[in-house]
């Protein structure tokens, strides 16, 4: 017989079934210690094996708690809940978008995992919410640089729009720990009550912040001459005179987290309504802050995310 190449999900359903994608789901879940029940906690639950000549035989990968008497498998209280696809096509899109440094599109994941461009996207969207961790994330500290970016708008020219939110540039604010974790947040506006908000929330006090010289922020002078912001020294470099460093005063990082993020929506999305762009940040943010980690290593950490997290987009037919 003639061999040929095989496609993505071709490949993946040459190599692994359900089963086994059901089997490794429950180690990214559970780890080597085994299954937990989600809803009461108990760690002693049952495999409940399904009967040919039973009149409700059950489907595979049931199992029950001990302590609660309630079934669940693998998916219950997670993103994966209620979903029609495949176990074998969910592992492999939380490897692709996991490893994919700009992100992948729908339409690339409707190419490569065999499913159609509304189940793709619905995918992406859930996994997506599984990344949102942020919220959970301790207080950034040490050196923070702070920036902002805008997302959208009318591209060059003039002719066409990136609608982020109706054609206006929607802004993202910026704090990055130098060497280490990023928070980054849409914004409903960009001014020094709603910027300082959102310092104090996320950066640990005696911290020391970066910026440019926006001057949003109206805090005291210390008696250095530098300025304070929510109590914490600033430093600033001027980029209006072409000042981008002096000695370790610079944004450079937070601006290479910001042009990571835009390159990811121009040039992966190309346009991201106002509603979702939260999710997309949290995509650029999640795979950020475990970029020290290896591809095969970064499902375990994404899976754990969509611990007890469900997404109620209407499901894909």
């Amino acid at each position: 017989m003639e061999k040929t190449p095989l496609a993505w999900h071709e490949l993946g359903a040459h190599f692994a079934d359900e089963d086994k994608a059901r089997e490794y789901l429950e180690f990214l879940r559970w780890g080597a210690s085994g299954p937990v029940c989600p809803r009461c906690g108990g760690d002693n639950p049952y495999r409940l094996t399904p009967k040919a000549d039973s009149k409700t035989p059950g489907r595979k990968g049931l199992l029950k708690c001990r302590a609660c008497r309630k079934q669940f498998s693998v998916t219950v209280g997670t993103v994966f809940e209620d979903s029609h696809v495949s176990l074998t096509k969910w592992i492999q899109a939380i490897y692709l978008i996991g490893a994919s440094k700009k992100g992948i599109s729908a339409h690339q994941l409707h190419r490569m995992l065999g499913v159609t461009y509304r189940a793709a996207w619905f995918m992406a969207h859930r996994l997506r919410y599984a990344m949102d961790c942020g919220s959970l994330m301790a207080p950034l500290e040490g050196t923070v640089e702070v920036d902002e970016a805008y997302v959208g708008g009318k591209r060059k020219g003039g002719k066409g729009r990136i609608p982020a939110d109706g054609g206006r540039k929607v802004a993202v604010a910026v704090l990055v720990e130098r060497g280490g974790r990023v928070r980054a947040l849409p914004m409903a506006r960009v001014d020094g009550a709603s910027m300082t908000a959102e310092i104090k929330r996320h950066v640990a006090p005696g911290s020391t912040l970066m910026t440019d010289e926006t001057n949003i922020y109206p805090g005291p002078k210390v008696p250095s001459g530098q300025r304070t912001i929510a109590g914490m020294t600033r430093h600033m470099v001027n980029h209006s005179e072409g000042e981008y460093v002096r000695g370790s005063v610079h944004t450079n990082t937070a601006e290479g987290f910001v042009s990571l993020l835009k390159g990811g929506i121009v040039g992966t999305f190309h346009h991201v309504g106002k509603g979702h762009l939260g999710r997309y940040v949290s995509e650029f943010e999640f795979r950020y802050n475990i970029r020290h980690l290896a591809d095969k290593d970064r499902p375990v950490v994404l899976v754990a995310g969509a611990e007890g997290k469900r997404l109620t987009y209407k499901q894909p037919v």
